[in-house]
């Protein structure tokens, strides 16, 4: 998959730049390696607007070992918390923190990452978005603006 690898953002857009840096530095993507974690949103796509918040996607074959490890590993970071909760009939686990200004979102399902929707439709939007050209791009990014949803 395209988004497989984070490294490319560390030469993207300035946002992209300090998003890597701060994935890299607080070692988000190494610290959820055994749960196939995936960039997710916005930014990689670059139609990021001031709050956007990075996503990290993760498959989870035992909830209770995502909780605990999530607990484990990000529970020290600033604002920590987690919920469980259904999307779509899913059981879902999500932890939330702030790193280097960034809103960090883990989001944990029993689905393969690149089968769950942030996945999906971040393919799909980068494929319009390729297709469509930087003026889309751009009306994207002011349609976010006013509170669309991408």
């Amino acid at each position: 998959m395209l988004f497989d690898d984070i490294s490319y953002r560390q030469h993207g857009t300035p946002t992209q730049r300090r998003a890597w840096a701060v994935l890299t530095g607080h070692r988000v993507m190494e610290k959820s390696a055994p749960f196939d974690p995936v960039l997710t949103g916005t930014i990689p796509l670059r139609i990021e607007i001031e709050t956007s918040d990075l996503d990290i996607n993760c498959h989870w074959k035992d909830k209770a070992a995502f909780i605990a490890a999530i607990l484990t590993v990000f529970e020290m970071e600033s604002g920590f918390y987690w919920k469980e909760k259904q999307i779509r009939g899913v059981e879902t686990i999500i932890g939330r923190f702030s790193a280097g200004g960034f809103p960090i979102e883990i989001f944990g399902q029993p689905i393969s990452t690149r089968q769950q929707n942030a996945c999906r439709h971040m393919c799909i939007e980068y494929q319009q978005l390729e297709e469509h050209g930087e003026d889309f791009r751009l009306k994207i990014i002011r349609l976010k603006k006013l509170g669309l949803k991408t």
